[in-house]
Order: structure tokens, then sequence, then C-alpha cells
């Protein structure tokens, strides 16, 4: 990887994080650690970030005005190299000049990190995403209409005409709270309506979900899994869940944590 990738690749980590280490860095672009200090200690020499014991730290906030956002910023701490390894596959499904569609997660977030060298267009419902792509990408970024809900940071309208009518994307990356034989599953009506109208603009619909995710409970379905092409998980799912997966027809794609570099294919 160039050295002017690794370093657009450190930067973007750590708008959504605020501090990594030269370990998280490595392991993100797959550079030695070695390589990774040298290039932590270029982007501080060019005050692009704070050179700490073991690591970096950003310079500011990654949203400026949006305090909060505790329930975000919780979950990007739970199963942080799982989401990493499951963006990373679904970023390969990416081609340049592709229209996709990003919406609002821990784990979908992920994947702004490996769109850096990325030429797509994007709809996202996504506060933090947009801000990411925009300042560490090519990308173009579409946001619907809407009020920002800081703890989650997302973008969210009760209203049918948010403005995602008049956008068409090749694919749907989407985040779930739960996913279960009854299907996808959110925590959130108004979330619901959201992503469902992002949903009918998308050819094909694919879920990012770590393993923990086929645990969790929720009473509010948001589609059927049959609904979804490609599920990304990572290794740690239960023979029993990635069964139900491809009953439902499902392309199940999973994540190689340790390396991370080749996902497995069922």
């Amino acid at each position: 990887m160039h050295e002017r990738e690794r370093q657009r690749m450190i930067l973007s980590a750590l708008k959504g994080r605020s501090v990594g280490t030269v370990q998280e860095f490595a392991a993100l672009t797959g550079a030695s650690e070695a390589t990774i200090r040298r290039d932590i200690q270029a982007l501080s020499a060019a005050r692009r970030l704070r050179k700490v014991r073991g690591g970096a730290e950003a310079l500011s906030s990654s949203v400026p005005g949006l305090p909060g956002g505790s329930d975000l910023a919780l979950a990007r701490t739970v199963n942080v190299a799982e989401k990493r390894a499951i963006a990373r596959e679904a970023a390969r499904l990416c081609e340049d000049d592709d229209a996709a569609i990003i919406n609002g997660g821990s784990t979908t977030f992920q994947m702004v990190h490996f769109l850096t060298d990325a030429s797509l267009q994007v709809m996202t419902n996504s506060f933090p995403i947009a801000e990411h792509l925009m300042q560490h990408s090519r990308c173009t970024v579409l946001l619907p209409a809407g009020a920002v809900y800081r703890a989650q940071g997302l973008i969210l309208s009760p209203f049918e005409a948010d403005g995602t009518a008049h956008f068409r994307a090749r694919r749907m990356f989407m985040g779930v709270q739960s996913v279960s034989a009854l299907g996808l599953a959110e925590t959130d009506p108004l979330i619901i309506q959201s992503e469902q109208r992002l949903m009918r603009q998308a050819d094909e619909l694919v879920i990012l979900a770590d393993h923990s995710k086929f645990g969790n409970r929720s009473s509010l379905l948001l589609a059927p899994l049959e609904r979804a092409q490609i599920l990304v998980t990572d290794e740690a799912i239960s023979d029993k869940d990635a069964a139900m997966v491809e009953a439902a027809g499902v392309q199940l794609v999973v994540a190689r944590v340790e390396g991370g570099m080749n996902g497995q294919r069922a």
C-alpha cells in the first residue's frame, strides 16, 4: 500500500475513534508497526495528528457541534476487530463509479476506512459516514432530508419525501440490531422508516452483522431475512446461525479477523 493511502487511512480511523494504537493501524493497513510509526511521525510533523505513546490521537472532534453520541460511541467499542474485518469484505464489493447506499451504524461506519481511494456515489443517512467520506475519499456524498439524532449520528425524517426516492443504487450496505429466522430487526420505528425507504432504492441488499447480532432480540421487524442477497459476518458465527442464513437463500460471506485480508464465501 502506498504511503499516502496508509496515512489517509490512519487519519480516517482517528476521525472515528479519536485515539488509535500502532497495532490497530498496522492491522487496518496491513503495514508493519515500524512503517506505521514512521507514518505517525510524518503526520505529527505535518500537524495532522498528535503522536502519543504507542499510537496517535486526533487533534479535534470528528463531528463538530454534535456533542454526546453515547449510543454510537459505545457501539464502536464492541467487537471492533470483527466489525473492521466485516467492513473490509463489504468494501470489496464496491467498484469505482458504483452508486451505493450505506446506512448508519457502528459496523457500516468501519467501511469508510476502506473507501479512502474509492470514487463512488454514496447516499447515507449517517452524519459521521458522510463527514468521513467528504474528508477522506473521492466519493460524491448525498444525504436525505431530516433531523440529526445526536446519540445515533443519524439523519432521520418521519416524512416520505426525504429525497431518497431520487437516488438509485446498485447495492445498499446495512447494519441491523438483530438477525433471526423472523427477519432483520431494529429498535426504533423512525429508524425502520428511514431504512425501508433506502432499501427500496437499491438493487441488492448487503447486511453487515457481527456474530453477536444473531443473539440480540428486537420486537420491531425491518424486513424478512430473505430480502437480503448477501450477509457478511465474522468467523464466530455459529453453525446454526450460518445454516439459517443459507436456508433463507442469502449468500454468506465470512470475514477473517486475523490478518483480515481474505474472506471465505459459502
